[in-house]
């Protein structure tokens, strides 16, 4: 994904002025004013909780403000007007997609404006031929009869976004529209962000990712505590400026300082076979942190769910704490002192429609129970655990939906926490948290560290592997690449040294960098 070529800056297609909203007597926007250009891409960045989907449902109409005032073209809308926001080329494509999974993509795209015959019979052909041709105009081979919800959530994104454009839409708010979407789809969204940049379309979309900002965005504007903080263009300000302006505090604070890692061997794996993977040996030391790098498809989540038993592993041993763990057996990991952390919470970490107190107890539930009844001392274990972890929530009983993704990730990791750990296999531990929610995980990583638990973090974010990593895994095609020191981590040029590594560019063994060091 390119840096987007500058656009002269001309009259503002949209522009919000001194909005203002609260929320049961709380602020949560503040006397904010901005304008979006056409042909521009803006990005809203800011941590949870910052009002950035508040700013962007008034903006689309879904809301109206206590103060302050919309207007397109110089017009004032309507407060609180979606009907008048859509007349007025104003769309949104919120962060729960709004289509029919049940309907095909012709039907979807059609819905509230279908084509007829002069008798008043739908024209499906008609509808199904238009679709096509607006679908690969946005390079989506798709037949347009299939159904949505067979489709990926990144192409369902894209139709959301096509959508809305053939409506007429020249201002497009995207609410964290990479949130739910593959990486290999965020490539195809910027594409899409792209054409429609040059054919004049004004877009504001929110993330908290720095390389998406970086990559997709000519200006940034910033919310901290609901009011705007910054505002420049994106040549204007570099990655430490826009997360010190998000959090009020520099990059270099979101990392806590590396405990000494201990010699002792914790977790072991002589040769195991990973499904078709060739075989794999590592060692994992009380108290260390070891990073997996590699590039979509490495093998990382793979490797970590064959450890947890989750995944089919056909051969070798895993030996914790010196004794073998039965293979492709998760109680068996459990109770040898294994714990993993998806990385998809949503689904296979947490369950939303339950509460906080049964998601944390769902792993140990039978600790928790006697003679088919669950014991008081399930709440006391959980709150105990939940303050160590300063997880924000009225209590125990609130939803995991209604907790923020940083929230969402604390329950996850603190079920484990309530029983014996001595491994804790995390696997992308901050996909979808806001920068100032990274450091407090990044704090509990560490604190796990230094009470002598073992850790295997697997991540794309380069900047997680370098500075919580007492050692690194570069992995690739499901093996080891290569194998980093602290001391590695630490010079400047690693990363261009892993991206080789994990692209297959530099082909040094494990073994070879063994006897060069030795």
């Amino acid at each position: 994904m390119g840096q987007f070529e500058t656009t002269p800056a001309g009259s503002g297609v949209l522009a919000c002025s001194g909005i203002s909203k609260a929320f049961g007597g709380v602020p949560v926007l503040r006397d904010i004013s901005l304008v979006l250009e056409p042909g521009t891409v803006t990005a809203l960045a800011g941590e949870n909780g910052a009002g950035k989907s508040t700013m962007m449902k008034i903006a689309a109409g879904q809301y109206r403000p206590d103060r302050g005032t919309v207007s397109v073209d110089g017009e004032e809308l309507p407060a609180g007007n979606t009907a008048a926001a859509h007349r007025h080329g104003v769309a949104i494509v919120p962060q729960e997609l709004a289509s029919i999974p049940e309907m095909t993509v012709y039907e979807n795209l059609f819905l509230g404006r279908e084509l007829r015959h002069p008798f008043g019979l739908l024209n499906r052909r008609a509808m199904a031929a238009e679709a096509r041709a607006r679908l690969q105009g946005f390079g989506l081979d798709i037949d347009p009869s299939t159904r949505m919800g067979l489709l990926p959530v990144g192409i369902r994104q894209i139709i959301e976004i096509i959508k809305a454009t053939s409506r007429g839409a020249r201002v497009l708010l995207l609410d964290e529209p990479t949130s739910a979407i593959a990486e290999r789809e965020v490539a195809r969204l910027a594409d899409v962000i792209r054409s429609l940049r040059g054919q004049g379309v004004a877009i504001l979309f929110t993330t908290h990712k720095m390389e998406e900002i970086r990559a997709m965005a000519d200006r940034v504007i910033v919310l901290r505590d609901g009011s705007l903080v910054e505002d420049r263009h994106i040549s204007d300000i570099t990655d430490d400026g826009i997360v010190h302006a998000m959090i009020g505090r520099e990059l270099e604070d979101l990392f806590p300082d590396l405990p000494d890692a201990g010699t002792a061997p914790v977790l072991e794996l002589r040769d195991l076979v990973v499904q078709d993977r060739p075989p794999l040996s590592l060692t994992v030391h009380r108290g260390e942190i070891l990073g997996l790098a590699g590039l979509v498809g490495a093998g990382r989540t793979e490797l970590l769910e064959g450890i947890f038993g989750m995944r089919r592993t056909n051969g070798g041993d895993i030996l914790l704490n010196g004794r073998r763990v039965r293979r492709n057996e998760p109680a068996a990991a459990i109770a040898g002192g294994m714990a993993l952390v998806p990385e998809d919470r949503k689904g296979a970490g947490g369950v939303l429609s339950m509460s906080i107190l049964d998601n944390a107890t769902l792993p140990r539930l039978r600790a928790f129970s006697s003679g088919g009844w669950v014991s008081g001392g399930r709440t006391q274990a959980v709150e105990k655990v939940m303050a160590s972890l300063r997880l924000r929530s009225r209590n125990l009983n609130q939803s995991m939906e209604t907790l923020s993704g940083g929230n969402q990730q604390k329950v996850v990791l603190g079920r484990w926490l309530t029983g014996p750990v001595d491994v804790l296999l995390l696997d992308e531990p901050t996909r979808g948290v806001d920068v100032g929610a990274r450091n407090e995980i990044y704090r509990i990583i560490v604190e796990l560290a230094g009470q002598g638990m073992a850790v295997i973090m697997a991540s794309s974010d380069m900047p997680e592997i370098l500075s919580l990593s007492h050692r690194a895994l570069v992995m690739r095609e499901g093996t080891v690449a290569a194998e980093l020191s602290r001391a590695e981590l630490m010079d400047p040029s690693v990363q261009d040294r892993i991206f080789r590594h994990a692209s297959g560019q530099e082909t040094t063994s494990v073994k070879e960098q063994s006897n060069a060091h030795s």
